[in-house]
Parts: structure tokens; C-alpha cells; sequence
């Protein structure tokens, strides 16, 4: 089964051309089934590509699912029109008093700012708090993980020192987790950032460590209950977003280094290589079966 969304979205078109099933509102009316209902929280800047990454994986699943973009109402958006914004999304005061079976808080490129110097930081607490008792499954992604670490377990962030950037080899440490499922001992992931957690800091606010990177720790932690999945890396990222982002960084000026893993040879003159599409659709077909699927009630009012 597809994901359901409006069949005027931007994204439509590019599944088309990919030969991904995407169902229209209309024809999902007809179907005589509760589809998931999933919030998707997008804090990025481009938001249509992001938009389209998050329902390609989402899609690759034979549940029906019903989509919710939403934005911050207090962020303008700088790279994204209005008319998009107004005709696709939701803000949170919209929708806070819907439950939702899953929701997903993207990233954003406000790593280095203090939590509470971040415009929207407000509302993103205020929705992290509904989520509690309005979503059964929250999964957190890059900066999002960072933010929803902060607020939950009071996780601080920390930075770096030159940005993580490339696509890295990660460990399975649970493989009997039900989010590992069908995961290869040793699978690839990408990262793009400039701050991070500590490893200690999560183990000792009782999080389970699914996967880690030697060179980026943690990647996929989760609570006891898989009610709050934090990821931190970008697994929805699409074969050039890297190199987009590398070009943009050099462009301004910045002391860049490729990324790391991801070109032909690691030679940022040849072309990327796609090799962590597999776990994605896995790690997001995974979560919404097993943590969302079949965990959620059938009634969305039953969530608290």
C-alpha cells in the first residue's frame, strides 16, 4: 500500500517517474480500512525535497498511510513559497487536537545554537510535550534526535569541531530489537553535522543503543517503551544531497572537507555512491510495523 497524499503535492511526480505507488485522497476513501495516520514535523529549509525523501521511504510499506506535513507557525520560511506552505501544510495549532499512530521530527541547520536561542524552540517543546499523549511513536532525526534528547532527558549537545560529513560504517549492537530486524551485522549510513551526543549520557537516562559508528556514535537509540526513537544521521538523505550540501558549504567560503565514503575513489569530481538505500527503507518499514503498526490502538483516541 502507498502513502496517501494530496495528488497536486511535488512529490507525486518524482514517484511517478521512480514507479512508486502513491494513492490519491480520493480513491483512499473507497478503501474500507484505518490507514496509519503520520505527522511529519519538517524543520528543514527545502522542504519540498525533504518532504519527498521522508514519503519515499514511508511509502515502502503495504500499510495505507495518511500524511500531515506540518510546520512551525512562528518560522517564515526563507526557501520554501507560501503558496507550498499554505497549501500542504498544517501548523501545529491546526492539528494538536488530533492523535496521530506515528510522528517524525526531521532536522534542521541550527545545530550551533543554544536550544533556547533556536526562533521556533518554544513550539517544538510544545509539540514534543503533546507528543506524549497524542502520538504513539516518535521517531527523532540529526538535529531533531538532538533536540528531542534535550527536552525529554535533558541530553545536552555538543560540538565537534569540524563537521561530520559522509556516509560511515555502523554496528548492530540489538539485533533481537524489532527496529533491527532483517539489518546486516554491518550496514552504511549518512551524517551531516556539526555537534553530537554522548554515548554515556543516553545509557545513563535508560536508552537502549540499537546501533553506533566508531566514528559517529550512537546512530539509532530508543526508549524502553519505543515510544521515542532517536536517529542521528540521515538515512532519507537522496543520492546527492551530500554533494549538494558540500558544494554549498565551499561555496560560502567554509573549510570543507569532502564527504567522507561517498564519492567514486572519495573523489568529490566523480560521482556519488548510493549505498545505504536499502537500511533506510528498512529502518522506516521496520518502525512503522513494529513500533507503530502493531503497537498503536485501533482507536486513536485510545493513545495517552
Amino acid at each position: 500500500m502507498p502513502v496517501n497524499i494530496p495528488a497536486d503535492l511535488p512529490a507525486v511526480e518524482t514517484f511517478k517517474a521512480e514507479n512508486i505507488f502513491v494513492m490519491s485522497e480520493k480513491r483512499a476513501r473507497t478503501q474500507d480500512i484505518r490507514p496509519l495516520e503520520i505527522a511529519i514535523v519538517n524543520l528543514m529549509p527545502l522542504k519540498i525535497e525533504t518532504e519527498t525523501q521522508f514519503l519515499r521511504l514511508l511509502s515502502n510499506s503495504p500499510l495505507q498511510i495518511e500524511v500531515t506535513l506540518v510546520r512551525m507557525g512562528d518560522h517564515v520560511s526563507k526557501n520554501t513559497s507560501k503558496e507550498h506552505l499554505d497549501a500542504f501544510y498544517s501548523t501545529f495549532e491546526k492539528i494538536k487536537s488530533k492523535r496521530f499512530d506515528g510522528l517524525l521530527i526531521t532536522g534542521a541547520p541550527v545545530e550551533t545554537l543554544p536550544f533556547d536561542k533556536v526562533g521556533y524552540w518554544d513550539e517544538l517543546c510544545k509539540v514534543m510535550e503533546w507528543s506524549k499523549t497524542h502520538v504513539y511513536s516518535t521517531m527523532h532525526i540529526c538535529w531533531g534526535a538532538q533536540a528531542g534528547l534535550f527536552y525529554h532527558y535533558g541530553i545536552d549537545k555538543y560540538e565537534l569541531g569540524e563537521k561530520l560529513s559522509g556516509v560511515y560504517p555502523h554496528r548492530v549492537l540489538i539485533p533481537l530489537s524489532r527496529l533491527m530486524r532483517g539489518f546486516d551485522d554491518g550496514f552504511l549510513a549518512p551524517h551531516s553535522r556539526l555537534t553530537g551526543n554522548r554515548e554515556e549520557d543516553m545509557v545513563a537516562a535508560g536508552l537502549s543503543i540499537l546501533a553506533r559508528s566508531d566514528e559517529t556514535g550512537v546512530y539509532i537509540a530508543a526508549s524502553a517503551d519505543r515510544r521515542q526513537v532517536f536517529v542521528t544521521g540521515h538515512s532519507e538523505y537522496d543520492r546527492t544531497t551530500l554533494d549538494v550540501e558540500y558544494r554549498r558549504d565551499i561555496g560560502k567560503g567554509l573549510p570543507m572537507k569532502p564527504p567522507k565514503n561517498y564519492y567514486e575513489n572519495d573523489d568529490p569530481n566523480r560521482p556519488p555512491v548510493m549505498r545505504w538505500r536499502s537500511h533506510a527503507y528498512l529502518l522506516f518499514s521496520n518502525w512503522l510495523n513494529y513500533y507503530v503498526y502493531q503497537e498503536t490502538s485501533y482507536n486513536l483516541a485510545a493513545i495517552s
